[in-house]
């Protein structure tokens, strides 16, 4: 039943998000090129994203904006307008895309309430450093980049990092500039990610200005009851790894079952890598218990924000009784209360819906696989797998039930495999992405990881030994 719901995503293009995404691109590429060097076409472009704005509470400031910046005056408060109203598109578009997927779902989503927080003192002249900077950005445009341009961040970032309420704008520059400078000189790249470098550039922009939570959010509340696993998502990274669960929370007062993420992640190294990511985060091991056993949790106090993310605290939680996630999912996850996405979160990139899907045809094709939901194809990005789990593009073509996450990028809907059934060999198979979150079970990959060795040990005891030097 649910994949019939689900193909109704495919229905067709939803009227305006693809003009929307057009005149996002057009300012995108006069970054590309740079606002201090504009030409008939790109001012044409600012002026369009402008008119798009013109209904609303930025129409007056943006067309305003964009007539200066094309006549050569590009002021910090013309960028910091473009750059909300760009902003606004994108969440525009997220927010079409998103009804329509909880219109095929039947999903309830919670309304957007800010919880009230503490205001914090802020160094202004830190923030102002953060914009000047973009601003240099924007004038040069991507093209422009050089080392010196990126080196003229190093000083404000340095400072940034070293004020915990800017931790959240200062990590964000960060990897901008870090980005940047990996790129340098960007005028002989064949192919730039003007889209990714604009998302960060704005981002960073708006969490910059006077007012801005550019700290880290603060809990909206704290809560108990049941965490019933449904998947977790890996986002692996040459210096990080973050598992995010996803997780269905019945709380303890009895009231509506709500869907909820919790989160943990640590640094690493680029060797490390397949099943010894797991070792990165044993400092968890409850919650990597109730991964790897298929076990509820049972928590208290747990803090909670305003997006649905629970900051984890394993000492919070105990492991309950056994949950198979997809008998979670058939009972519990189509009366789950979805949470409200917070205002500079709403982009189309950020949508990840946890859905179970079942009464699909699969089909590979090369290394693609596909759905087939009622004669309607659903992409499946078998590319996400992680590899420290044991779902194979093979295993997911084989399957006959699903528990993924929904996601819309490069103009169409896509499923992520978190966890599936199959028939393998005439016998029945289930596998998660959390299976191996206390080491592998399958005895090539022990047998494996036996003959290459602990790095994760080995990299320990050499860090030790530094340190004891």
């Amino acid at each position: 039943m649910l994949a019939v719901n689900l193909s109704e995503l495919l229905d067709g293009p939803i009227p305006g998000v693809e003009e929307a995404l057009d005149l996002i691109a057009g300012f995108d590429d006069a970054l590309v090129h740079g606002l201090g060097r504009l030409g008939e076409d790109r001012a044409a472009a600012l002026s369009a994203l402008a008119g798009a704005l013109a209904a609303g509470p930025l129409g007056v400031r943006a067309g305003e904006a964009a007539e200066k910046i094309a006549a050569g005056s590009v002021a910090a408060e013309h960028l910091s307008v473009l750059a909300g109203g760009r902003a606004a598109l994108f969440g525009a578009v997220h927010d079409a895309l998103l009804d329509r997927l909880d219109a095929a779902l039947g999903r309830t989503r919670a309304p957007w309430e800010a919880s009230p927080s503490a205001d914090s003192p802020v160094a202004d002249n830190l923030l102002a450093g953060c914009r000047s900077w973009l601003h240099e950005l924007a004038i040069a445009g991507w093209r422009g980049v050089d080392h010196d341009l990126v080196s003229a961040a190093d000083q404000t970032i340095e400072a940034l990092l070293a004020a915990p309420d800017l931790r959240r704008t200062a990590v964000l520059l960060d990897g901008l500039a870090a980005e940047l400078r990996a790129s340098c000189p960007t005028a002989t790249m064949e192919r730039l990610p003007a889209r990714r470098w604009a998302d960060l550039w704005a981002r960073a922009l708006l969490l910059s200005q006077p007012g801005a939570p550019a700290g880290t959010p603060q809990p909206a509340a704290t809560v108990s009851g049941r965490l019933l696993v449904l998947g977790v998502d890996v986002h692996e990274h040459g210096t990080a790894v973050q598992i995010q669960v996803h997780a269905v929370l019945e709380p303890a007062d009895g009231g509506t079952a709500r869907l909820v993420r919790a989160s943990v992640a640590a640094p690493k190294v680029d060797t490390i890598v397949g099943p010894a990511l797991w070792r990165l985060l044993q400092w968890h091991p409850v919650l990597l218990g109730a991964l790897a056993e298929h076990r509820g949790l049972n928590i208290t106090d747990l803090p909670l924000l305003d997006s649905g993310d629970l900051v984890w605290h394993d000492d919070h939680a105990e492991a309950g009784e056994p949950a198979d996630p997809f008998a979670t999912a058939r009972v519990l996850l189509g009366g789950a209360l979805a949470p409200a996405v917070p205002p500079l979160d709403r982009h189309p990139v950020r949508i990840s819906e946890p859905v179970l899907v079942e009464g699909y045809t699969a089909t590979a094709d090369g290394g693609a696989v596909t759905f087939d939901l009622g004669g309607r194809s659903l992409a499946v990005d078998v590319e996400r797998l992680p590899t420290c789990g044991p779902l194979t593009p093979e295993l997911v073509a084989a399957s006959t039930a699903c528990i993924g996450l929904v996601r819309w990028d490069g103009g169409g809907w896509a499923l992520q495999p978190l966890a599936v059934q199959a028939t393998v060999k005439r016998k029945p198979v289930t596998a998660h992405n959390g299976d191996w979150a206390l080491g592998p079970t399958d005895p090539k990959v022990v047998k494996a990881e036996a003959k290459a060795g602990d790095s994760v040990a080995v990299l320990r005891e050499r860090a030790g030994r530094l340190l004891r030097r």
